[in-house]
Protein backbone atom coordinates (compact mmCIF):
# COMPACT_ATOMS: atom_id res chain seq x y z
CA UNK A 1 0.00 0.00 0.00
CA UNK A 2 1.06 3.14 -0.67
CA UNK A 3 0.79 6.39 1.16
CA UNK A 4 -1.56 9.52 -0.04
CA UNK A 5 -0.42 11.37 -2.64
CA UNK A 6 1.28 8.39 -4.91
CA UNK A 7 3.92 5.77 -4.20
CA UNK A 8 7.04 7.27 -2.38
CA UNK A 9 10.11 8.00 -4.76
CA UNK A 10 12.88 5.78 -3.81
CA UNK A 11 16.24 7.53 -2.15
CA UNK A 12 18.70 6.32 -5.36
CA UNK A 13 22.35 6.22 -3.87
CA UNK A 14 24.13 5.06 -6.77
CA UNK A 15 27.82 4.91 -5.09
CA UNK A 16 25.86 2.00 -2.90
CA UNK A 17 24.64 0.72 -6.16
CA UNK A 18 27.82 0.00 -8.18
CA UNK A 19 29.73 -0.93 -4.67
CA UNK A 20 26.96 -3.48 -3.58
CA UNK A 21 27.50 -4.74 -7.95
CA UNK A 22 31.14 -4.93 -7.62
CA UNK A 23 31.07 -7.01 -4.58
CA UNK A 24 28.59 -9.00 -5.63
CA UNK A 25 30.21 -9.50 -9.07
CA UNK A 26 33.68 -10.48 -7.37
CA UNK A 27 31.74 -13.57 -5.27
CA UNK A 28 30.09 -14.64 -8.34
CA UNK A 29 33.36 -14.10 -10.33
CA UNK A 30 34.98 -16.13 -7.71
CA UNK A 31 32.40 -18.97 -7.34
CA UNK A 32 32.87 -19.71 -11.60
CA UNK A 33 36.36 -20.30 -10.85
CA UNK A 34 37.48 -16.35 -12.44
CA UNK A 35 36.52 -14.92 -15.47
CA UNK A 36 35.92 -16.95 -18.48
CA UNK A 37 32.40 -16.94 -20.00
CA UNK A 38 30.53 -17.39 -16.97
CA UNK A 39 31.85 -13.47 -15.60
CA UNK A 40 30.66 -12.33 -19.26
CA UNK A 41 27.28 -13.58 -18.76
CA UNK A 42 27.06 -11.59 -15.27
CA UNK A 43 28.39 -8.40 -16.81
CA UNK A 44 25.90 -8.60 -19.29
CA UNK A 45 23.37 -9.15 -17.18
CA UNK A 46 23.94 -6.70 -14.81
CA UNK A 47 24.93 -3.96 -17.40
CA UNK A 48 21.50 -4.72 -18.95
CA UNK A 49 19.82 -4.69 -15.53
CA UNK A 50 21.45 -1.07 -14.90
CA UNK A 51 20.09 0.09 -18.55
CA UNK A 52 16.84 -1.47 -17.65
CA UNK A 53 16.50 0.34 -14.65
CA UNK A 54 17.60 3.97 -15.80
CA UNK A 55 14.99 3.86 -18.55
CA UNK A 56 12.63 4.22 -15.28
CA UNK A 57 13.84 7.95 -14.66
CA UNK A 58 11.51 10.14 -15.71
CA UNK A 59 10.67 14.42 -15.20
CA UNK A 60 7.50 16.26 -14.65
CA UNK A 61 7.52 19.75 -16.06
CA UNK A 62 5.15 22.25 -14.83
CA UNK A 63 1.76 21.58 -15.10
CA UNK A 64 2.08 18.06 -15.70
CA UNK A 65 1.37 14.95 -13.89
CA UNK A 66 2.16 11.22 -13.73
CA UNK A 67 0.15 8.88 -13.80
CA UNK A 68 1.13 5.42 -12.31
CA UNK A 69 1.05 2.05 -12.62
CA UNK A 70 2.49 -1.68 -11.62
CA UNK A 71 1.31 -4.70 -13.57
CA UNK A 72 -1.60 -2.56 -15.34
CA UNK A 73 -2.75 -1.92 -11.73
CA UNK A 74 -3.29 2.25 -11.03
CA UNK A 75 -0.90 3.26 -7.89
CA UNK A 76 -2.13 5.51 -5.69
CA UNK A 77 -2.71 9.29 -6.54
CA UNK A 78 -1.03 11.09 -9.84
CA UNK A 79 2.34 12.28 -9.27
CA UNK A 80 2.43 16.53 -8.94
CA UNK A 81 5.82 17.37 -7.73
CA UNK A 82 8.10 18.55 -10.11
CA UNK A 83 11.39 17.27 -11.63
CA UNK A 84 13.34 14.08 -11.48
CA UNK A 85 11.15 10.72 -10.63
CA UNK A 86 11.96 6.98 -11.03
CA UNK A 87 9.12 4.38 -11.56
CA UNK A 88 9.60 0.66 -12.35
CA UNK A 89 10.37 0.54 -16.34
CA UNK A 90 7.80 -2.06 -18.60
CA UNK A 91 6.83 -4.26 -18.65
CA UNK A 92 6.78 -4.47 -14.63
CA UNK A 93 5.66 -0.66 -14.22
CA UNK A 94 4.03 1.91 -16.71
CA UNK A 95 3.99 5.78 -16.23
CA UNK A 96 1.42 8.07 -18.43
CA UNK A 97 2.79 12.03 -17.93
CA UNK A 98 0.00 14.20 -18.99
CA UNK A 99 -0.19 18.18 -19.56
CA UNK A 100 -3.20 18.48 -17.38
CA UNK A 101 -3.33 22.42 -17.36
CA UNK A 102 -3.20 22.86 -20.76
CA UNK A 103 -6.98 24.34 -22.38
CA UNK A 104 -7.94 22.09 -25.03
CA UNK A 105 -10.76 22.63 -27.83
CA UNK A 106 -13.48 21.28 -29.38
CA UNK A 107 -15.52 22.08 -31.82
CA UNK A 108 -19.35 20.99 -32.44
CA UNK A 109 -21.34 21.78 -35.56
CA UNK A 110 -17.94 22.62 -37.76
CA UNK A 111 -14.30 21.74 -38.06
CA UNK A 112 -11.55 23.89 -38.21
CA UNK A 113 -8.92 23.43 -40.95
CA UNK A 114 -5.49 23.13 -40.50
CA UNK A 115 -4.29 25.18 -42.88
CA UNK A 116 -4.60 28.96 -42.90
CA UNK A 117 -7.07 30.58 -44.77
CA UNK A 118 -9.20 27.99 -45.32
CA UNK A 119 -12.92 28.40 -44.27
CA UNK A 120 -13.95 25.95 -41.46
CA UNK A 121 -16.12 22.99 -42.86
CA UNK A 122 -19.88 22.73 -41.35
CA UNK A 123 -21.29 19.84 -39.85
CA UNK A 124 -24.70 20.06 -40.17
CA UNK A 125 -26.22 16.56 -38.53
CA UNK A 126 -24.50 18.31 -35.75
CA UNK A 127 -25.33 22.05 -35.87
CA UNK A 128 -28.91 21.75 -36.76
CA UNK A 129 -31.27 21.59 -33.89
CA UNK A 130 -34.78 22.32 -32.80
CA UNK A 131 -35.44 25.49 -30.25
CA UNK A 132 -38.68 25.89 -27.81
CA UNK A 133 -40.49 27.48 -30.30
CA UNK A 134 -40.55 24.35 -33.02
CA UNK A 135 -37.82 26.39 -35.25
CA UNK A 136 -34.76 25.19 -37.17
CA UNK A 137 -31.56 26.64 -35.96
CA UNK A 138 -28.28 26.48 -36.62
CA UNK A 139 -25.80 26.32 -33.46
CA UNK A 140 -21.81 26.31 -34.11
CA UNK A 141 -19.63 25.88 -30.92
CA UNK A 142 -16.74 25.43 -29.40
CA UNK A 143 -15.61 24.06 -25.95
CA UNK A 144 -12.62 24.97 -23.95
CA UNK A 145 -11.54 22.09 -21.39
CA UNK A 146 -8.49 20.62 -19.37
CA UNK A 147 -8.20 17.87 -17.29
CA UNK A 148 -9.37 17.99 -13.25
CA UNK A 149 -8.46 14.24 -12.44
CA UNK A 150 -5.72 12.32 -14.78
CA UNK A 151 -6.88 9.05 -13.35
CA UNK A 152 -10.67 9.45 -14.14
CA UNK A 153 -9.35 10.60 -17.37
CA UNK A 154 -6.98 7.78 -18.78
CA UNK A 155 -8.31 5.15 -17.14
CA UNK A 156 -12.21 5.33 -16.23
CA UNK A 157 -13.85 5.71 -19.59
CA UNK A 158 -13.19 3.98 -22.76
CA UNK A 159 -13.83 6.23 -25.41
CA UNK A 160 -13.07 4.90 -29.24
CA UNK A 161 -11.78 8.36 -29.81
CA UNK A 162 -12.29 10.87 -32.69
CA UNK A 163 -10.24 10.49 -35.82
CA UNK A 164 -11.47 13.53 -37.00
CA UNK A 165 -9.33 15.76 -34.47
CA UNK A 166 -7.00 12.94 -33.79
CA UNK A 167 -8.20 11.91 -30.46
CA UNK A 168 -6.66 8.25 -29.87
CA UNK A 169 -8.76 5.87 -27.98
CA UNK A 170 -9.59 5.13 -24.82
CA UNK A 171 -9.69 9.59 -23.75
CA UNK A 172 -13.05 10.93 -22.98
CA UNK A 173 -12.51 14.00 -24.83
CA UNK A 174 -13.31 11.97 -28.18
CA UNK A 175 -16.87 11.14 -29.15
CA UNK A 176 -17.74 10.74 -25.33
CA UNK A 177 -16.92 14.63 -25.09
CA UNK A 178 -18.61 15.82 -28.15
CA UNK A 179 -21.81 13.66 -27.91
CA UNK A 180 -22.01 15.48 -24.29
CA UNK A 181 -21.63 18.89 -25.41
CA UNK A 182 -24.06 17.91 -28.22
CA UNK A 183 -26.91 17.01 -25.78
CA UNK A 184 -26.00 19.60 -23.61
CA UNK A 185 -26.52 22.09 -26.30
CA UNK A 186 -29.63 20.94 -27.60
CA UNK A 187 -31.39 20.29 -23.76
CA UNK A 188 -30.93 24.11 -23.54
CA UNK A 189 -31.55 25.13 -27.37
CA UNK A 190 -35.10 22.98 -27.31
CA UNK A 191 -36.00 24.88 -23.89
CA UNK A 192 -35.25 28.28 -25.69
CA UNK A 193 -37.12 30.58 -28.49
CA UNK A 194 -35.00 31.41 -31.40
CA UNK A 195 -34.81 34.76 -30.50
CA UNK A 196 -32.57 33.86 -26.90
CA UNK A 197 -30.44 31.44 -29.23
CA UNK A 198 -29.67 33.79 -32.26
CA UNK A 199 -29.74 37.86 -30.80
CA UNK A 200 -31.35 38.07 -26.96
CA UNK A 201 -29.84 35.42 -24.11
CA UNK A 202 -26.81 34.19 -25.94
CA UNK A 203 -25.01 34.65 -22.70
CA UNK A 204 -27.76 32.70 -21.06
CA UNK A 205 -27.48 29.76 -23.47
CA UNK A 206 -23.12 29.49 -23.10
CA UNK A 207 -23.11 29.37 -19.24
CA UNK A 208 -26.62 26.65 -18.98
CA UNK A 209 -25.03 24.72 -21.55
CA UNK A 210 -21.88 24.85 -19.81
CA UNK A 211 -23.34 23.39 -16.18
CA UNK A 212 -25.22 21.00 -18.18
CA UNK A 213 -22.08 19.40 -20.11
CA UNK A 214 -20.06 19.87 -17.06
CA UNK A 215 -22.91 17.58 -15.50
CA UNK A 216 -22.50 15.37 -17.89
CA UNK A 217 -18.90 14.84 -17.77
CA UNK A 218 -18.96 14.34 -14.08
CA UNK A 219 -21.96 11.81 -13.59
CA UNK A 220 -19.61 9.85 -16.64
CA UNK A 221 -16.34 10.31 -14.60
CA UNK A 222 -14.48 11.69 -17.50
CA UNK A 223 -12.10 13.95 -15.26
CA UNK A 224 -12.63 16.31 -17.58
CA UNK A 225 -13.11 20.39 -16.57
CA UNK A 226 -15.16 22.33 -19.09
CA UNK A 227 -13.38 25.80 -19.00
CA UNK A 228 -15.46 27.91 -21.22
CA UNK A 229 -18.33 27.39 -23.94
CA UNK A 230 -18.88 29.70 -26.73
CA UNK A 231 -21.14 30.27 -29.25
CA UNK A 232 -20.18 30.53 -32.70
CA UNK A 233 -22.53 31.55 -35.74
CA UNK A 234 -25.80 30.92 -34.53
CA UNK A 235 -28.47 31.54 -37.65
CA UNK A 236 -31.42 30.04 -39.67
CA UNK A 237 -30.90 27.32 -42.28
CA UNK A 238 -30.01 28.19 -45.42
CA UNK A 239 -33.28 27.69 -46.61
CA UNK A 240 -35.05 30.11 -44.47
CA UNK A 241 -32.25 32.79 -44.56
CA UNK A 242 -33.67 35.30 -46.09
CA UNK A 243 -37.14 34.98 -44.80
CA UNK A 244 -35.49 34.85 -41.56
CA UNK A 245 -33.13 38.03 -41.92
CA UNK A 246 -36.51 40.33 -43.12
CA UNK A 247 -38.16 39.11 -39.71
CA UNK A 248 -34.50 40.34 -37.82
CA UNK A 249 -35.21 43.53 -40.21
CA UNK A 250 -38.58 44.18 -39.08
CA UNK A 251 -37.45 43.56 -35.05
CA UNK A 252 -35.17 46.03 -35.72
CA UNK A 253 -37.30 48.24 -36.99
CA UNK A 254 -39.99 47.87 -34.58
CA UNK A 255 -37.44 48.12 -31.57
CA UNK A 256 -36.03 51.53 -33.02
CA UNK A 257 -39.62 52.69 -32.99
CA UNK A 258 -39.74 51.45 -29.78
CA UNK A 259 -36.54 53.07 -28.77
CA UNK A 260 -37.91 56.76 -30.44
CA UNK A 261 -41.07 56.49 -28.59
CA UNK A 262 -39.52 55.87 -24.99
CA UNK A 263 -37.28 58.76 -26.11
CA UNK A 264 -40.24 61.24 -26.82
CA UNK A 265 -42.20 59.96 -23.91
CA UNK A 266 -39.19 60.52 -21.67
CA UNK A 267 -39.27 64.00 -22.94
CA UNK A 268 -42.74 64.74 -23.19
CA UNK A 269 -44.05 63.52 -19.52
CA UNK A 270 -41.15 65.60 -17.27
CA UNK A 271 -42.17 68.69 -19.72
CA UNK A 272 -45.85 68.15 -18.68
CA UNK A 273 -45.32 67.58 -15.50
CA UNK A 274 -43.06 70.49 -14.87
CA UNK A 275 -46.00 72.68 -16.33
CA UNK A 276 -48.70 71.15 -13.97
CA UNK A 277 -46.65 71.76 -11.22
CA UNK A 278 -45.70 75.49 -12.38
CA UNK A 279 -49.98 75.82 -13.28
CA UNK A 280 -50.44 73.84 -9.19
CA UNK A 281 -47.70 76.44 -7.81
CA UNK A 282 -49.47 79.92 -9.97
CA UNK A 283 -53.07 78.55 -8.44
CA UNK A 284 -51.96 77.93 -4.85
CA UNK A 285 -50.22 81.55 -4.60
CA UNK A 286 -53.63 83.45 -6.23
CA UNK A 287 -55.52 81.48 -3.98
CA UNK A 288 -53.01 82.48 -1.20
CA UNK A 289 -52.78 85.91 -2.50
CA UNK A 290 -57.15 85.83 -2.66
CA UNK A 291 -57.65 84.50 0.66
CA UNK A 292 -55.03 87.58 1.80
CA UNK A 293 -56.51 89.98 0.16
CA UNK A 294 -60.31 88.32 1.58
CA UNK A 295 -58.73 88.96 5.14
CA UNK A 296 -57.54 92.33 4.39
CA UNK A 297 -60.90 93.56 2.96
CA UNK A 298 -62.72 91.88 5.88
CA UNK A 299 -60.54 93.40 8.59
CA UNK A 300 -60.57 96.75 7.23
CA UNK A 301 -64.51 96.60 7.14
CA UNK A 302 -64.53 95.46 10.87
CA UNK A 303 -62.38 98.22 11.61
CA UNK A 304 -64.57 100.71 10.04
CA UNK A 305 -67.82 98.78 11.23
CA UNK A 306 -66.04 99.91 14.79
CA UNK A 307 -65.30 103.55 14.00
CA UNK A 308 -69.00 103.72 12.60
CA UNK A 309 -70.37 102.40 15.55
CA UNK A 310 -68.53 105.25 17.67
CA UNK A 311 -69.11 108.39 15.59
CA UNK A 312 -71.52 107.86 12.53
CA UNK A 313 -71.74 111.32 11.19
CA UNK A 314 -68.15 111.69 10.84
CA UNK A 315 -67.54 107.96 9.50
CA UNK A 316 -70.11 108.48 6.79
CA UNK A 317 -68.94 112.10 5.85
CA UNK A 318 -65.50 110.34 5.03
CA UNK A 319 -66.71 107.46 3.29
CA UNK A 320 -68.86 109.62 0.69
CA UNK A 321 -65.25 111.86 0.31
CA UNK A 322 -63.79 108.78 -0.52
CA UNK A 323 -66.67 107.31 -2.66
CA UNK A 324 -66.64 110.59 -4.94
CA UNK A 325 -62.46 110.56 -4.63
CA UNK A 326 -62.85 107.31 -6.34
CA UNK A 327 -65.82 108.03 -8.78
CA UNK A 328 -64.94 111.49 -10.08
CA UNK A 329 -60.74 111.36 -10.01
CA UNK A 330 -58.26 113.44 -12.02
CA UNK A 331 -60.88 116.47 -11.78
CA UNK A 332 -60.67 119.54 -9.73
CA UNK A 333 -63.50 119.45 -7.06
CA UNK A 334 -65.08 122.15 -4.75
CA UNK A 335 -65.91 121.61 -1.58
CA UNK A 336 -68.75 124.35 0.15
CA UNK A 337 -70.03 124.32 3.07
CA UNK A 338 -73.81 125.48 3.53
CA UNK A 339 -73.14 127.32 7.05
CA UNK A 340 -71.29 130.19 4.75
CA UNK A 341 -72.65 132.42 2.20
CA UNK A 342 -69.13 132.32 0.29
CA UNK A 343 -68.23 129.59 -2.16
CA UNK A 344 -64.64 128.27 -2.52
CA UNK A 345 -63.35 127.64 -5.46
CA UNK A 346 -61.22 124.99 -6.29
CA UNK A 347 -58.95 125.24 -9.81
CA UNK A 348 -59.66 128.96 -10.72
CA UNK A 349 -63.80 128.31 -11.39
CA UNK A 350 -66.15 130.94 -10.05
CA UNK A 351 -70.05 131.34 -10.16
CA UNK A 352 -70.39 127.79 -9.38
CA UNK A 353 -73.61 126.23 -7.61
CA UNK A 354 -72.96 125.37 -3.76
CA UNK A 355 -73.22 120.98 -3.42
CA UNK A 356 -74.16 120.04 0.03
CA UNK A 357 -70.75 118.21 1.56
CA UNK A 358 -72.45 114.89 2.26
CA UNK A 359 -75.47 113.05 1.13
CA UNK A 360 -79.03 114.31 2.93
CA UNK A 361 -80.64 112.77 4.86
Amino acid sequence: MYPPGGPRQPDVNFDQILGSARSGFGRIFGRLGGGGLGGVIVLGIALIAVVWSATGIYTISPGEQAALRLFGAVQGNPVREEGLHWWWPGPVGKKDVVLVTEVRRMTLGYRTAAAQGVADTPVPQEALMISGDLNIVDVEMAVQYNIKNLGDFLFLVNDPGEMDREIPPGQPDGLTLKDAAEAALRLVVGQSSIDDVITEQRARIESDTQVRLQQILDSYGTGINVVNVKLQDVKAPADVQDAFQDVLRARQERDTKENQARAYQNDIIPRARGEAQKIREEAEAFRQSRIATSQGEASQFLSILREYEVSKEVTRQRLYLEAMEGVLPNISKIIVSPEVESVLVLGGREGVTPLPIGPQP
